[in-house]
C-alpha cells in the first residue's frame, strides 16, 4: 500500500470508522474490482457513504458536502445542463464570488474538472460527496431524464394520433402498426423506465395490460410500486420496444417467450431478463434487472447469525456432502450460493455450475446453462459434469426425482454440492426430498446442512428514529419486557433517501440446520418435520422468525417486516427462549 493511501486508511481508523480488518477486506475487493477503497468499504456496508467521504475530504483538504443538509438554488442548478451533469456525476450546488462551487465523489478526476471549465468558461472549485447522494441529487433538482419526463412523452406520443391498441382475441393491430413517426417517444418511453428504475433500485419492471390502461410497476426492496400508467392504446407499442431490445418474434402474441437486453445506465452495465405472456386483456410483460454489483457479496455481508456464519463457512470448506438453500423465489437463494462460490473460487479447485438460466457469469467457474428443448436438463448436466471431475457442483434447483438422486451422487461419490429446494423452512426439506422419491436412507447419509431464508428490508439510516413498542406489541411478538427493556427497537419516519418508506436495503433472515448425527438417525427412521426440527432448535437451530425478531431487538427492522415474511410455529417459543438468554448476555457484557 502506498503512502497516500496508508494516511487515508490510519485517518479512518484514527476517526473509528472502520476496522483494520475491514481495511483489509475492503483493499483486496478493491484491487478485485478495479474501484477505490473508498468505494468497496460502502459496497460492503462496512461504514456510511458520508463517513467515509469526510475523511477522504478531510485528507485531500477539501470541503465535504451532505446533500441532505443543503437547498441547492434553481438558479445555480441552471448553470450546468442536465446531460453534463448526468454524464460526469456531478452537480453544482453553489455560486460565489464568480466562481461555481461543483460536488464530485472523485478527487482524482482533474479531467471532468478541466471539461467543466472549458464548458461553463468561468472557474470551478470541488468539495466532495458521496456518488450515490449526487446521483440522488441530479435525480431530484433536475427532476427528469435527458430534459423531458414521461408525461411529455405520453404527450408527444398521443399527439402523432395513432391507434395501437392490441386486442387479445385476434391478435391483430398493435405491434404491426408500430410506425416510424412514434417511435422515437416510445424508445425514449422505454428506455426513461429502465432508467428510472435502476435509478430507484428496483429488481423488476412490470407491464401490465388491463381492460382501459397500462399499469406499469416497480418492485423495490420486495415491494411493488406503481408508477406510470400509460393509456391502453400504448400497450402494441411499449411491448413492441421491449420484443425488439429483447430479440424476440414482435408477431408472436399467442405464446409465451424469454429474452434477454444488455443495456448500460450511466457506468453500470446491466442483464434484463425478459418474460412476456399472453392474458385476458394482452401481453403482459416483465424484465428483470440483473445487477452483477449484487453477487459481490462474501459471506460475512449475508448477515448470519455469528453461529451460523461459523458453521456455514465450515460446511462449505468440507470435502463433499450436499448443502441445501431453501426459501420462495425472490429470498436470495442465489446470492447465498454465489456468496459460498465466490468463497470457494480458487486456482486449485474446479467448480462446475448447472442453472436455469444462467443469470449473473462468475470468473472462474464454468456454468452451464439449461436448454430443455434440445433435452439438456439438470439432470442429464450433472452425468455430464461428473467426467469432468469438479470439486464443487453448483445444481439450480432440485425438483425432481432424477435431479436429486444425480445430486445425491454425486455427493456420495466425493463431491461438494449446493443446491436449491424450494420448502418454507429448513426442516421441511427432508420430507420434501422424500416426498420427490428419493429413499430416506440417502438423503440422510448425503445431506450435511440446509439454511432456510428470507429477505426482509432494513430501516432506512437517515431516518431511522428509535422507539418503544406498547406491552401488547410485545406480548404478540413473545418478548419478555425484561428483553426489551435492553432492546434497540427502532423505525424510519420517511425521507426522501427511502422514497418515504422508511425502508432502504434488504438483509436476510435465516435458520441453518445441521444435520447431526441425532438428526440423521430421526431421518432414517423417517420422523415427522415438526420432531426434526424441534431436536435441531435444542441442538441451537434459530428459526427464521427469532432470527428476525433478534434483528428486530438490535434495530435492524421492523417486526412488521418480520411478520411479513416468517410465521411464528409452536415450536419457537423453545428457540426465543435461547434467543433472549444469548441476547441478554450480549446486552450485560457490554
Amino acid at each position: 500500500m502506498d503512502q497516500p493511501m496508508r494516511d487515508f486508511t490510519d485517518l479512518l481508523l484514527r476517526n473509528g470508522v472502520v476496522s483494520l480488518d475491514q481495511i483489509s477486506e475492503a483493499t483486496n475487493v478493491a484491487r478485485d474490482s478495479d474501484s477505490s477503497l473508498a468505494d468497496a468499504l460502502i459496497q460492503l456496508g462496512y461504514a456510511e457513504p458520508n463517513a467515509v467521504y469526510a475523511a477522504l475530504a478531510k485528507f485531500h483538504k477539501l470541503q465535504f458536502v451532505d446533500l441532505n443538509d443543503v437547498r441547492i438554488e434553481d438558479e445555480v442548478i441552471q448553470l450546468v445542463p442536465e446531460s453534463v451533469a448526468r454524464e460526469n456525476s456531478i452537480i453544482p450546488y453553489k455560486d460565489e464570488n464568480d466562481v461555481l462551487h461543483v460536488l464530485v465523489s472523485d478527487p482524482f478526476d482533474l479531467e471532468t474538472i478541466e471539461k467543466l471549465r472549458f464548458i461553463l468558461n468561468r472557474r470551478v472549485e470541488t468539495a466532495l460527496a458521496p456518488r450515490e447522494a449526487i446521483q440522488e441529487a441530479i435525480n431530484r433538482y433536475y427532476g427528469q431524464v435527458e430534459g423531458e419526463s414521461a408525461d411529455s412523452i405520453l404527450q408527444e406520443f398521443t399527439d402523432t394520433q395513432i391507434d395501437f391498441t392490441e386486442t387479445a382475441e385476434d391478435g391483430v393491430g398493435g405491434e404491426d402498426e408500430f410506425a416510424d413517426e412514434a417511435s422515437a417517444p416510445i424508445v425514449r418511453l422505454v428506455g426513461l423506465m429502465i432508467q428510472e428504475a435502476v435509478q430507484l433500485r428496483a429488481s423488476d419492471i412490470h407491464v401490465e395490460p388491463f381492460e382501459d390502461r397500462v399499469r406499469i410497476r416497480y418492485r423495490i426492496d420486495g415491494i411493488l410500486v406503481e408508477r406510470d400508467c400509460p393509456p391502453r392504446r400504448m400497450l402494441g407499442a411499449i411491448l413492441s420496444r421491449i420484443k425488439i431490445l429483447a430479440s424476440m418474434d414482435i408477431a408472436e402474441r399467442r405464446r409465451p417467450q424469454d429474452g434477454r437486453i444488455k443495456i448500460t445506465v450511466g457506468e453500470k452495465e446491466l442483464d434484463l431478463r425478459v418474460s412476456i405472456i399472453p392474458t385476458n386483456h394482452g401481453q403482459s410483460a416483465v424484465m428483470r434487472l440483473l445487477d452483477k454489483d449484487n453477487i459481490k457479496v462474501g459471506v460475512r455481508q449475508l448477515g448470519l447469525s455469528e453461529r451460523d456464519y461459523k458453521i456455514f463457512t465450515q460446511t462449505i470448506k468440507r470435502p463433499n456432502g450436499i448443502m441445501l438453500v431453501t426459501g420462495p423465489t425472490g429470498s436470495g437463494k442465489t446470492t447465498t450460493l454465489y456468496a459460498a462460490l465466490n468463497a470457494m473460487n480458487r486456482p486449485d479447485r474446479k467448480i462446475i455450475t448447472a442453472e436455469d438460466p444462467v443469470e449473473y457469469y462468475l470468473p472462474g467457474i464454468n456454468q452451464v446453462e439449461v436448454r430443455h428443448n434440445i433435452g439438456l436438463d439438470f439432470a442429464r448436466i450433472i452425468r455430464s459434469m461428473l467426467r469432468q471431475a469438479p470439486n464443487i457442483i453448483l445444481v439450480g434447483e432440485m425438483r425432481d426425482t432424477e435431479t436429486a438422486s444425480m445430486g445425491i451422487q454425486a455427493s456420495l461419490t466425493g463431491h461438494l454440492v449446493f443446491s436449491t429446494l424450494h420448502t418454507n423452512d429448513a426442516p421441511s426439506a427432508v420430507t420434501r426430498m422424500v416426498d420427490m422419491g428419493v429413499p430416506g436412507y440417502l438423503v440422510a447419509s448425503s445431506v450435511v446442512a440446509v439454511l432456510g431464508q428470507r429477505l426482509v428490508r432494513t430501516i432506512c439510516k437517515r431516518c431511522k428514529t428509535q422507539y418503544k413498542p406498547s406491552e401488547a406489541v410485545l406480548r404478540e411478538a413473545g418478548i419478555p419486557p425484561e428483553v426489551a427493556e435492553r432492546a434497540t427497537f427502532a423505525k424510519g419516519k420517511g425521507c426522501g433517501y427511502c422514497q418515504k418508506s422508511g425502508y432502504r436495503g434488504r438483509m436476510g433472515i435465516y435458520e441453518l440446520m445441521v444435520v447431526s448425527s441425532r438428526i440423521r438417525e430421526m431421518m432414517f427412521q423417517g420422523k415427522s418435520t415438526i420432531q426434526i426440527a424441534e431436536q435441531a432448535i435444542k441442538e441451537g437451530m434459530t428459526t427464521l422468525y427469532c432470527d428476525g425478531i433478534r434483528k428486530t431487538m438490535k434495530g435492524l427492522t421492523t417486526l412488521e417486516e418480520v411478520y411479513r415474511v416468517a410465521k411464528t410455529t409452536e415450536q419457537d417459543q423453545l428457540a426465543l427462549k435461547l434467543i433472549f438468554d444469548e441476547f441478554t448476555a450480549e446486552a450485560a457484557s457490554t
